[in-house]
Formats: C-alpha cells, sequence, structure tokens
C-alpha cells in the first residue's frame, strides 16, 4: 500500500499517523470501517471531518467489497493536515469513471459513489498495486482540514 510509516516524510512528522484496517468481503464490512473510522478521528481531535469522512469511506469500502471477490482495507492517514482516506482491494482493474451526480436519474442506485466522491473530497485518485504481496488497487481521498 502506498505511503507507510518508513517513508522518511511520513516518520519526521510526530503528528502524522496512519491505520490499517483489513475486512473481509461482506457487507458488513462497511459498517465497521465507517465506525471504526469515526473512533480514529474522534480519538485524534478530528471531530470536525468525522461526517464527510464517514460519508467517503463508506463510498470507497463498499465498492471495494461489492466490485470485487477478495478482501478489502481501509486506509486512513493524517499528515500535515490532510486526511486521506482510502480503500485497497485485490482486483487490478481500475474503478469505473465517476458520473456526475446530476447525470443519474432518481431510480439509479449504483454508480453514485465514486461521484459522491469526487463531489465531497478536495482531491481524488486511484493507483495499481503490486508490492509486499499485494496485487489490486487503491483508491483514495482527501480532506484538507479547515481546523
Amino acid at each position: 500500500m502506498p505511503e507507510t510509516e518508513t517513508d522518511p516524510e511520513f516518520t519526521s512528522d510526530p503528528d502524522s499517523w496512519e491505520y490499517s484496517l483489513y475486512v473481509p468481503n461482506d457487507p458488513r464490512a462497511v459498517t465497521v470501517s465507517r465506525r471504526t473510522l469515526r473512533l480514529i478521528l474522534t480519538m485524534h481531535g478530528l471531530i470536525g471531518l468525522v461526517d464527510i469522512a464517514e460519508l467517503l469511506a463508506s463510498e470507497l469500502v463498499s465498492n471495494a467489497v461489492r466490485h470485487t471477490k477478495g478482501p478489502a482495507a481501509l486506509r486512513v492517514r493524517w499528515r500535515a493536515g490532510v486526511l486521506r482516506i482510502g480503500a485497497w482491494d485485490a482486483d487490478p482493474r481500475p474503478p469505473e469513471p465517476p458520473r456526475e451526480l446530476g447525470q443519474l436519474g432518481q431510480s439509479e442506485e449504483d454508480g453514485r459513489g465514486l461521484g459522491m466522491v469526487v463531489a465531497c473530497a478536495d482531491l481524488w485518485g486511484w493507483q495499481p498495486l503490486s508490492r509486499f504481496g499485494n496485487r489490486g488497487k487503491f483508491v483514495w481521498c482527501e480532506l484538507t482540514s479547515a481546523a
């Protein structure tokens, strides 16, 4: 997974932290991820980011669980006033391009996830992964703290 505790830039900032939560391919993993993220942010004094961060993490983990067959992971990192939330899954195929929320019909149930991420996050992206035996992709977004 990208940027770990061994990254010199990461370790030089004592206020930086990172958590990873590995989850099975189970729809309940979305709720577990959301509640874990709420606890992490609350314990680090970032309560102002909780609501939007939970929404974004739910969308990312939901996509990882719904569209792949293997395990997934939620990764949360804080560094230099930026919260990065990401989901890893074992499928190396790129995510479907996000659709603008205004282009979706009211009855459509699929296709909103990455559109919501694009609309709500300050930055987002994805990258294929194949290091440390992990294959797949990492889809991430960032929120800048207003504090």
